[in-house]
């Protein structure tokens, strides 16, 4: 069916102004003033926002680890992300050792499959890359859509690779057209640091950030930087929370070195008191990195104020708190690494960057939506609001006060960690492809509707 959005503000990373949104076949048909109905259904967004759907490049659904699995899947992380206003993810393949991308990528289809009510994409976590691993890189790239690789730098024993294998993969990457992506902590470091707190009895929640220090944070980053450059690759920083990683990727990109730097709403809004909580309280905020000391969050506004943190991703990575994260309530190694986040992302950023005026709309458009579809091959598809791209909107009303609550959220898991935070602006309508998944801020999606995206070779748009 057609449908009309009238009387809106239209946002895009480019401008704002007040126009109309015409909607058919999944596409949008025209934007102007006056458009003429013929037949189609009206949506009124008077005094209203209409923003392109968000995209959130960073999540984990239905992902095994630490011996338990994410409480939230494909349909109930989904259903909590178009409640929020983002109508597309990428999500993270975990490749198994000893067996092929492909097989990795084929079980994620699986996991996927019937239940998401957004359209999602994947990008593949390299594990055990030996050559005929590596060699399978172009094939993901260019038969499977997936455009970008993940190399942890830490997770000693399990994730963590060694230097030569990133390089490796930054190498096979920059042929292929791809991005790589890398988890930048100290591995090594931090493994002897929870190896002294454990032998000195410290097994409480907050040893999780004090054995995970910035300074683990920041080498990491320098080093990846450093053979992303020797290699001649582009580089993405997931998740950045320190000063000390804000200040090397500012460095290289000073020197125009293509480095992207990525962060999370909790990282900007949530700080290290949280782990000094009551009783096994603080275990809500063990994520990798760690919540930081509260003056890293001004490093990650400025970052984000002159462009060198380009992208809001969620890492929305959810385990209960009961009978998940209490897994490690004798020892902090243990408590399953991630928290429900994706839900509030553009919430939070809502409130503290555009009501706080910290960024404008456009950046928060940029930011929550544009910037990772242009990264991973989504754009002009996705990311934005014109002619000719896919109908994904989301109309925001700025006149909203809520308190963001677990009693509310639409996740599987029993808590948020955003409890209490009284916020302005909700998505109260959401359309993927010009099909209501939210309206009137119910939900009202359908599991299995929402596609596969395949991303373009990096750089081409």
């Amino acid at each position: 069916m057609k449908k009309l959005i009238t009387n809106g503000l239209v946002v895009t990373a480019d401008h704002v102004q007040r126009a109309d949104v015409a909607i058919e076949n999944g596409i949008v048909t025209a934007i102007g003033h006056k458009l003429g109905d013929s037949g189609a259904e009206v949506i009124n967004a008077e005094g209203r926002y209409v923003f392109p759907g968000g995209i959130d490049p960073h999540t984990h659904l239905d992902m095994p680890f630490g011996g338990t699995v994410t409480v939230d899947d494909f349909e109930s992380g989904t259903r909590g992300f178009a409640c929020g206003g983002t109508t597309t993810i990428i999500d993270f393949c975990m490749h198994e050792r000893g067996k092929s991308l492909r097989h990795s990528l084929d079980i994620w289809h699986e996991k996927a499959r019937g239940k998401a009510v957004i359209d999602y994409g994947f990008h593949m976590m390299a594990g055990d890359l030996q050559d005929d691993i590596l060699d399978e890189i172009p094939l993901m790239v260019y038969e499977h859509g997936v455009m970008s690789f993940k190399v942890f730098m830490a997770y000693k024993n399990t994730l963590q690779a060694d230097d030569k294998t990133l390089f490796r993969v930054l190498q096979k990457a920059k042929s292929a057209h791809a991005l790589v992506q890398v988890h930048a902590e100290n591995g090594d470091v931090i493994d002897a640091l929870v190896e002294d707190a454990l032998a000195q009895g410290h097994v409480q929640p907050q040893y999780h950030a004090l054995t995970r220090p910035p300074a683990a944070e920041g080498e990491a980053t320098g080093r990846a930087i450093e053979l992303a450059k020797l290699a001649g690759a582009p580089l993405y920083i997931v998740h950045v929370t320190c000063q000390q990683a804000v200040d090397k990727i500012g460095e290289a990109r000073r020197r125009a070195q293509p480095v992207f730097g990525e962060t999370c709403e909790q990282y900007l809004v949530c700080d290290d008191t949280a782990y000094a909580g009551p009783g096994f309280e603080g275990a809500k905020y063990v994520m990798s990195p760690p919540i930081r000391e509260k003056s890293h969050q001004e490093a990650l506004w400025n970052g984000i104020f002159n462009g060198d943190i380009m992208v809001l991703g969620s890492d929305q990575c959810s385990f209960n708190f009961h009978g998940q994260k209490d897994l490690g309530k004798d020892d902090f190694s243990k408590i399953p690494n991630g928290g429900p986040s994706g839900e509030d992302r553009m919430g939070i950023l809502y409130e503290y960057g555009v009501v706080q005026g910290r960024i404008g709309l456009s950046k928060f458009v940029s930011l929550t939506s544009t910037t990772a579809a242009k990264l991973f091959g989504l754009f002009p598809k996705k990311g934005t609001i014109a002619v000719g791209s896919d109908a994904d909107v989301v109309i925001w009303d700025p006149h909203v006060e809520r308190t963001i609550s677990a009693e509310t959220h639409h996740l599987q898991c029993d808590y948020s960690l955003f409890e209490g935070f009284k916020v302005h602006g909700q998505a109260t309508d959401v359309l993927v492809r010009g099909e209501y998944v939210v309206r009137d801020r119910a939900f009202v999606g359908t599991p299995g509707t929402g596609q596969y995206l395949r991303g373009k070779p990096f750089g081409y748009q």
